[in-house]
């Protein structure tokens, strides 16, 4: 089960006023905290970034997006296209809370049950950013969504097979209800690094 691990730092990080990923979260950098998090699991590490220069001392494959500023999908397009393993995740570099442990229960979901996309499903929706994909079926999928000029992250889950991770799946391995936490603002951020030190999560 060959696992592509894609960290994705392409976002713009508008709301906290310089780039999240390269802000320290407790004593490193959050995209180190991440990588950290779920390096065990990768055959194969790669970051997605549109500003490649600032992430050169990770020494990781570094990606732009291929079509910069087309949003979220064409991220996801662009991480699956770097990936050269059949098996990919994807996680978000503000998620200090990633959970390896539920990306591994994703990957066994995806080979076992045999389908191309497991992805957990909150109340607050999807969570594509913590999700496994086939890569050859997705990226596909994906590419065809774009050129048919969609841009909802979930615009092609009709023309795949996606397993969703209801909440009782998710909490058995996130029993804190911290993996998908993502840091947006300053606030976010300061308040996620206080819960860090609280558990040493």
């Amino acid at each position: 089960m060959s696992l592509s691990v894609v960290i994705q730092a392409g976002g713009e990080s508008q709301r906290m006023g310089s780039n999240k990923a390269l802000m320290p979260f407790l004593d490193v950098l959050l995209i180190e905290r991440v990588l950290a998090r779920v390096r065990h699991l990768a055959d194969e590490l790669l970051v997605t970034t549109n500003q490649p220069a600032d992430f050169g001392f990770l020494n990781l494959p570094l990606f732009p997006d291929s079509v910069p500023g087309q949003g979220a999908l064409a991220g996801l397009q662009t991480a699956l296209a770097a990936a050269s393993l059949p098996y990919v995740a994807v996680i978000a570099c503000d998620m200090p809370f990633a959970s390896p442990e539920l990306i591994a229960y994703q990957l066994d979901c995806l080979v076992t049950e045999k389908v191309d996309v497991v992805v957990p499903l909150t109340d607050q929706g999807y969570e594509p950013f913590h999700a496994v994909y086939h890569r050859e079926v997705c990226l596909s999928a994906v590419a065809n969504a774009l050129q048919s000029g969609k841009k909802r992250m979930i615009s092609w889950f009709d023309q795949v097979k996606v397993r969703e991770l209801g909440t009782e799946e998710i909490l058995r391995f996130d029993p804190h209800g911290r993996a998908f936490l993502n840091v947006n603002t300053p606030e976010e951020f300061a308040a996620a690094e206080q819960m860090a030190q609280a558990s040493e999560v």
